[in-house]
């Protein structure tokens, strides 16, 4: 176990913010977990995963935990379907192409989504009409103060948009270490609703899709306007797509007839917040060292040296220009630190 004092965190983090660590500590497996926990629980901690979806506004006064758990297993097997087991500092999007190069289905769709296994039931991440939720079965989990084990299963995690239990009422109390998530292999149910989807798969004439065919497509969408972090730091999505009442919406067609929309229900319309911010004139827009991306205006970027706190303050004005214009307000989706 070794404890690095005021450490960067320039390269842990997508955005390249280098804000300092207090103190620094890579988990590598679960005894030295156990151990940092045990001896450091009553001091502040801060617990660092793939460190893409967190803005660092200011050097982090705490003993910075960062989990790099490493391996996948299969924990159950059928005709039709399988559960895998990741550990939480699995990539991502690596361990999605290890699914799909194994012929099991269901995530496809979230292909390209940065970050690591162990947040991703945390923000509940979803891409093209998937969510983790859908997949989801548990996740183990260390309880910081006193380094009881509990798994939380599907209904104990709460997921919403966005959203679960481990942002809301356990914040802060718990570490994730695995993940399991049950997919299919045979039988995939594809999910090619989203226009961009479609519009890709046809432009390649491909007609009766693959899991690896979605998956192509979804990357090659990414990739065309999602700026890549090893090249312009950014946390992908900075904000939320909205969710108004119909009501709301009616009012806002009125004023803005070309408005974009995806009907959740009878009574709740979601609007792209990208639309919003590049209808009030933000896309594309730079302002010194950091500003918005001039494809997708749901992204946030630093080009070089920006501090955290310009892009937050870039954040905060973007959120007051779109509730003046739109009276509709956007919560960030990047977790601000």
């Amino acid at each position: 176990m070794t404890i690095i004092n005021n450490a960067s965190l320039k390269s842990f983090n997508t955005f390249g913010i280098d804000a300092k660590a207090q103190s620094y500590c890579d988990i590598n497996d679960l005894d030295t977990l156990y151990n940092v926990l045990k001896k450091h629980y009553k001091t502040p901690l801060f617990v660092l995963g793939g460190g893409s979806n967190m803005l660092l506004t200011k050097d982090i006064e705490a003993l910075v935990l960062h989990i790099n758990l490493k391996g996948i297993e299969i924990v159950s097997d059928t005709d039709n379907s399988v559960i895998i087991k990741a550990m939480a500092g699995e990539n991502w999007h690596n361990f999605v192409l290890w699914c799909l190069e194994h012929n099991y289905g269901g995530i496809e769709n979230l292909s390209l989504i940065p970050g690591n296994i162990g947040t991703a039931p945390i923000q509940n991440i979803g891409a093209y009409g998937v969510e983790l939720k859908d997949v989801f079965v548990s996740c183990e989990a260390i309880k910081i103060d006193d380094q009881s084990v509990k798994t939380f299963t599907n209904s104990d995690c709460n997921f919403g948009y966005r959203e679960s239990i481990f942002k809301q009422g356990l914040k802060n109390q718990y570490i994730i270490t695995s993940v399991n998530l049950k997919l299919t292999k045979t039988k995939h149910q594809l999910h090619t609703d989203y226009g961009v989807i479609r519009n890709e798969l046809d432009a390649n004439s491909i007609k009766a899709p693959t899991i690896q065919d979605v998956s192509n497509a979804v990357i090659a969408i990414r990739q065309s306007k999602l700026p890549d972090p090893n090249e312009i730091g950014n946390s992908g999505s900075f904000f939320k797509n909205p969710i108004i009442s119909a009501e709301e919406f009616s009012e806002l067609e009125c004023n803005f007839p070309d408005v974009p929309s995806y009907k959740i229900s009878d009574e709740a319309i979601k609007v792209p917040a990208g639309w919003l911010i590049e209808k009030a004139g933000f896309k594309g827009k730079r302002f010194n060292d950091y500003g918005v991306h001039n494809k997708q205006a749901l992204v946030l970027v630093n080009y070089g040296n920006a501090s955290g706190k310009e892009i937050f303050d870039l954040a905060q004005l973007i959120q007051k220009t779109v509730k003046r214009i739109f009276n509709i307000r956007i919560e960030t989706e990047v977790n601000i630190i």
